[in-house]
């Protein structure tokens, strides 16, 4: 009942709904929830396709990728390049963040709060110990989640300006807030919602990683770096293919899970922001955006409430700066295993997964140093650089891959079985025309 969903919930809930959906909130209001929905929406049809195809063949999202046709290991190469350096820049954003809130409460310097929140995680994914703690983070950030939807159902708009939302549009910045500097093109504030809205690129190949990590399907549980056993899937009777069919709907309805609990929160966050911050006229951003965030809760709550949201907004962003640092390497490693086999043959996984994870938390630890008083920014750019750029690629991939590349592991009488329902398809086939709409005609008008 418990699956990797709620993993993958936690890694994604952080900056994207604690800062981006409320800054978002404030400044645009209600009229965007239709970002926040159809970006989340759209995410779980790759996330979920992702998942459908480890549990079926055993081998994660990245393995896939090098199967696309045309040059050897051209997509990977791609992907390895991009996601080096969305790693250390979206890494360094979440710890700048964190540090902000970390040091509201502790009042040490912004950046050693940055510093240690990065170390925490680094010794945690270094030594995977993470149970007590998820138990514990969970808590508080279940605690900010439900606080913000309290807050959110408090300030709810009407239903006729509720269901406006929910229609696309481009709304107007107000006028105070073009009067306090800020940009009159709305996108600035949407792009970065869409692109971390349930994760970046990166969280839904991670998503296929917390599967293996159960042991979903024909996964080896915690086996990371295995590509397809080609033989055993050709072993496959059509017996052994409905129970591949069940781990299919198992996963789908996990990844349903987590679709609901992010439309839910980062709606919430953003109704919340829309309620409390933009009638007063806040927009969090710089060294100030723990104190201004607070202000969700201390409006009902008073000090105490400040506090709370404070410490489960730290957490958030713990969580999510723990998910980053044990995915980002998985990752990697899988693109260097592929890209560089006779290097990587060369080096144990656990080596390359650790190497990675040194070179990561050194680069965000001088990202916060150099550039920790701009958080805002940081997550901004992280969220459109690492959320926008390869997912309409991403989608048509996993198209390519669930409909043509898998079915080829098996033999023709267990294909239509193991073949993804059209709907699965016409999912991913939408995610990339939306996705793509939005890194071709609006993502260059703000660069």
């Amino acid at each position: 009942m418990i699956g990797p969903s709620l993993v993958w919930v936690s890694e994604y809930i952080g900056s994207g709904e604690v800062i981006i959906a409320t800054r978002a909130g404030a400044l645009l209001g209600t009229g965007i929830l239709w970002a926040v929905v159809a970006g989340i929406f759209l995410k779980f049809w790759i996330g979920m396709s992702g998942a459908r195809y480890t549990v079926t063949t055993g081998e994660g999202m990245i393995d896939l990728f090098d199967r696309m046709p045309g040059p050897a290991h051209w997509a990977v190469w791609m992907i390895m390049i991009i996601q080096l350096a969305a790693a250390a820049v979206s890494i360094g954003s979440v710890a700048s963040a964190g540090g902000i809130f970390l040091a509201h409460i502790t009042h040490m310097p912004r950046f050693m709060g940055g510093w240690l929140i990065t170390l925490a995680a680094f010794g945690i994914a270094w030594k995977g110990t993470f149970k007590w703690l998820k138990i514990t983070m969970s808590i508080l950030v279940l605690t900010v989640i439900v606080g913000v939807i309290y807050v959110a159902v408090n300030v709810f708009p009407s239903a006729a300006e509720f269901f406006s939302g929910l229609v696309p549009s481009k709304p107007e910045m107000p006028e105070w807030a073009i009067d306090k500097g800020l940009d009159i093109n709305p996108w600035r504030e949407i792009l970065p919602l869409l692109g971390w809205g349930a994760g970046g690129f990166a969280s839904q190949v991670w998503y296929s990683y917390w599967v293996i990590g159960a042991g979903y399907g024909m996964t080896s549980k915690d086996g990371y770096g295995i590509p397809a056993d080609r033989e055993k899937l050709q072993s496959i009777d059509a017996g052994s293919a409905k129970e591949l069919r069940k781990w299919q709907r198992f996963v789908s309805k996990d990844a349903s899970l987590a679709m609901i609990i992010g439309i839910v929160a980062t709606g919430g966050f953003l109704i919340a922001g829309a309620g409390i911050l933009g009638s007063r006229q806040v927009v969090p951003e710089g060294e100030h955006v723990a104190l201004q965030l607070s202000e969700l809760f201390s409006a009902n709550w008073g000090t105490t409430g400040a506090f709370l949201f404070v410490l489960g907004g730290a957490a958030a962003l713990f969580s999510t700066q723990i998910g980053q640092l044990a995915g980002w390497p998985r990752l990697l490693s899988d693109a260097f295993r592929l890209c560089m086999p006779k290097t990587a043959g060369r080096i144990p996984w656990k080596q390359q997964f650790r190497v990675i994870l040194v070179f990561l938390t050194l680069a965000s630890m001088t990202i916060i140093f150099t550039l920790g008083y701009k958080p805002v920014v940081l997550v901004k750019f992280a969220a459109i650089f690492e959320g926008l750029l390869l997912t309409p690629i991403q989608a048509l991939g996993l198209f390519f891959g669930l409909y043509f590349v898998m079915p080829e592991f098996f033999r023709p009488e267990v294909r239509k079985t193991i073949t993804p329902h059209w709907s699965v398809g016409a999912g991913l086939l939408v995610a990339f025309l939306f996705f793509l709409y939005f890194c071709v005609v609006q993502l260059p008008a703000i660069l």
